[in-house]
């Protein structure tokens, strides 16, 4: 996600990178990786909150405030000043497109109406007629709840507009930013994402990995398409192994990790009755490992060459 540990190195190194020849491009960047570090201890506390289900409600709406507002915030950095001049960079344009994914992602998520994961914040049924905290809701006097005297003279004018068919209740986040269906826009972005990581970087890299890694999660949790997300965590391993170009140390520890991950992606979604499909979906990803030093992505020490292999699928 926009939050990765991956995404955060590029966007350090990129900003570096590019310091002497665009100044205002690599404050730019530095500032979205500060976002994106507070992104990522936000997000982590959304899935433990998720996860526990033991936050109450007013935090857990707070979180989802701050996480959007971010969110919001990166995407407008991004799109008024860093795609407008990735221009040639090859690893600074493949990043900005996972990027802007990655934020429709999260938006998918945390403000999508209407929801498509359990992942978004509902307003409780107490704060229904208002989305905006701060707002008085109306009391339970003990005779039901409070209306107003123009509610009650003529209550076909009075009361809450109902949605049209189809449509949810606008999400509490819906004054931070205009609610809508961000579904379609978001697979369209990794779609780039992936073509233009696909054409451009070679199967191993690291940073083509984390857009696939999202990719494939996106497919899963947002999308519903265990299926789909599990193709694309076998074919990018089987690409990783396939791959004959030398990577660095730290690159390929990071390929490491996200091939864990494609991994268990691989596995997820399956039953516990199904465990001959999912050793059959690991042999799959790694029948190119092992068999020969071509299938495996090497790590160049200080110019000497040296090889490493990247451990076997079976064995993560």
């Amino acid at each position: 996600m926009a939050s990765s540990e991956v995404d955060q190195k590029f966007l350090g190194k990129l900003a570096k990178a590019v310091e002497q020849d665009n100044p205002l491009l690599a404050s730019v960047l530095f500032r979205i990786l500060g976002l994106s570090i507070n992104l990522s201890n936000q997000l982590i506390k959304a899935r433990k909150q998720h996860r526990h289900d033991a936050a109450q409600t007013e935090a857990a709406l707070d979180l989802t405030y701050h996480i959007v507002w971010l969110s919001r915030e990166g995407l407008v950095l991004l799109q008024q000043y860093v795609l407008p001049m990735v221009g040639n960079y090859v690893e600074l344009k493949v990043l900005a497109y996972k990027l802007r994914a990655s934020f429709y992602h999260i938006f998918v998520l945390f403000h999508n109406t209407p929801p498509v994961s359990t992942t978004s914040v509902n307003t409780p049924e107490g704060q229904s007629t208002s989305t905006v905290p701060g707002l008085p809701s109306r009391v339970d006097k003990g005779k039901g709840i409070a209306r107003d005297e123009q509610d009650q003279k003529n209550p076909a004018k009075g009361g809450p507009v109902a949605p049209p068919p189809g449509f949810g209740p606008a999400p509490p986040t819906a004054f931070l930013m205009k609610p809508g269906d961000y579904l379609s826009e978001a697979h369209q972005y990794f779609h780039e994402a992936v073509q233009l990581a696909d054409g451009l970087l070679w199967g191993s890299h690291s940073l083509r990995l984390s857009v696939k890694t999202e990719y494939a999660a996106f497919l899963y949790e947002c999308v519903h398409d265990p299926e789909g997300s599990r193709q694309v965590a076998k074919d990018t391993i089987a690409q990783v192994y396939e791959a004959t170009e030398g990577i660095d140390n730290d690159m390929f520890n990071d390929a490491c990790e996200l091939v864990t991950v494609l991994g268990k992606m691989m596995k997820r979604g399956l039953g516990s009755s199904n465990t001959t499909l999912r050793s059959k979906a690991a042999q799959g990803g790694s029948s190119s490992a092992g068999t020969t030093t071509q299938g495996t992505p090497r790590t160049d020490q200080g110019g000497g060459g040296g090889e490493a292999s990247m451990p076997p699928v079976g064995m993560i």
